[in-house]
């Protein structure tokens, strides 16, 4: 069902990945100019993987494991997705044009990932009382 509560926290993902990314940027350079996910387009495409990715879960609300894999694999892809931006603001040997501070859009992924791990949470006390009642039966 719609109402149930993981629903508010898948919304709360796609909030994060889906939203959020335009309005804070990821980090700033050194001269001074701030640079958005837009820019990079493997970033642009791991957001919206993880924001389709979301949604899907949103629809699939009647099946309860497909959603929880599909929280899964979202977790893992914004996973990958930090680990990129840690690389990146890291890893700058060579560049001309460096990181100067961290963005608050960098750390995007992490509140997708606790929304989508109490989702999971959510989906599994649903299919535990779902089980629960089929053993009464």
């Amino acid at each position: 069902m719609l109402q149930r509560i993981q629903t508010i926290y898948l919304l709360l993902a796609v909030i994060a990945s889906g939203a959020l990314p335009f309005l804070f940027p990821l980090w700033s350079l050194t001269n001074g100019k701030s640079q958005f996910f837009m820019e990079v387009f493997l970033y642009t495409t791991f957001f919206g993987l993880s924001t389709t990715l979301a949604i899907v879960s949103i629809i699939s609300f009647k099946k309860r494991q497909n959603q929880f894999v599909l929280n899964r694999l979202n977790m893992i892809l914004n996973l990958i997705l930090l680990g990129l931006f840690v690389y990146h603001s890291l890893n700058v040997s060579g560049e001309t044009i460096k990181v100067s501070e961290k963005g608050i859009g960098m750390f995007l992924p992490i509140i997708s990932i606790v929304f989508l791990v109490l989702a999971n949470n959510a989906i599994k006390k649903d299919e535990d009382l779902v089980k629960s009642v089929d053993r009464l039966r």
